[in-house]
């Protein structure tokens, strides 16, 4: 059903390009005839818009991977620096929360870890939402800040990075195998917001894959067994997502490109003094925008990624 949902939403977007396609044509030769330039302009903007939506339908068309249509685990981990970094960490979850919240995405925080002054240390967030892991799959690597620091007395430029990981919501049409034996379990007591059950008890769950290293815990449920179920969905989703690099750097080798997927390799440039720039390292898209993209305004940076990643398609 929810399939079928997509589907029809995805004729009907494409029904009514071509209706509005051909209505505004219709329009302009009326106008043509009447000498009305002021509703040939009018029509003209709105077929330049139409060519806007098309291209991200187009793009969207793209997003034929496996796990493109899942839901999202997304991950930030302030870099060494502090209170400076985890400030920064900070901002970058309430960035994509305000992206998340632009398309009516739900957010669910599955494990937050604060800083001791300010700022986050450490966060996982599940986004449910259609395409959610396909649009934000590109986020992945070092995100790095230049700003005046507001925690330095002498005003001084200070430079921040964090680590941002995506992964897939693993559902039914996935299958990954993992075995018991290959896991440590640790619990421990919930920190932060929660309520006196949460933080009296040992309900959060840490598990770790130990031949791999990778780790994923939850405590935002209230029992010990839905947070080892949510903490067990996101490791599988976390070796999924290592399994998927894999592949891409191999394609990459036997075609002769050099791969740069990673957590150490810093795709996204944030500057904030001594002017206003946010580039991507990656594709060169750029905007003085800082704050409109703090505020959540990525569609050009994810569209541009993403459109490099498939081949070339989307943004002209």
């Amino acid at each position: 059903m929810r399939e079928r949902t997509h589907l029809e939403q995805n004729i009907e977007s494409i029904n009514n390009i071509e209706q509005g396609l051909n209505d505004n044509i219709e329009l302009i030769e009326l106008a043509g005839e009447e000498n009305d330039d002021t509703m040939i302009a009018e029509s003209e903007k709105a077929i330049l818009d139409l060519q806007t939506l098309t291209q991200r339908r187009r793009l969207e068309s793209l997003l034929s991977g496996e796990a493109d249509q899942n839901d999202a685990y997304l991950q930030v981990n302030a870099g060494a620096g502090g209170t400076e970094a985890q400030d920064w960490a900070d901002m970058l979850l309430r960035m994509y929360v305000r992206w998340s919240e632009r398309r009516s995405y739900k957010i669910t925080v599955l494990e937050r870890s604060d800083g001791e002054e300010a700022g986050i240390k450490s966060v996982t967030l599940k986004i449910e939402g259609h395409q959610a892991y396909g649009w934000l799959k590109t986020e992945t690597g070092v995100h790095r800040l230049v700003r005046i620091s507001p925690y330095d007395s002498s005003a001084r430029r200070h430079t921040s990075f964090a680590s941002v990981s995506v992964s897939p919501v693993i559902d039914d049409s996935i299958e990954i195998e993992i075995e018991e034996k290959d896991l440590r379990v640790d619990t421990y007591r919930s920190s932060g917001a929660g309520g006196q059950h949460v933080n009296k008890t040992d309900s959060a769950v840490r598990i770790t894959h130990m031949p791999t290293g990778v780790v994923a815990a939850c405590q935002n449920e209230r029992s010990q067994h839905q947070n080892r179920a949510q903490a067990m969905a996101l490791l599988k989703a976390r070796l999924y997502e290592m399994e998927l690099q894999k592949r891409i750097e191999e394609q990459a080798k036997e075609h002769g490109e050099k791969s740069d997927i990673g957590w150490g390799h810093q795709i996204r440039s944030y500057v904030l003094h001594p002017y206003q720039m946010v580039k991507d390292l990656r594709t060169g898209t750029e905007t003085t925008n800082s704050q409109g993209v703090l505020d959540g305004d990525l569609d050009m940076f994810l569209e541009s990624s993403l459109a490099q990643l498939c081949g070339g398609e989307g943004r002209d």
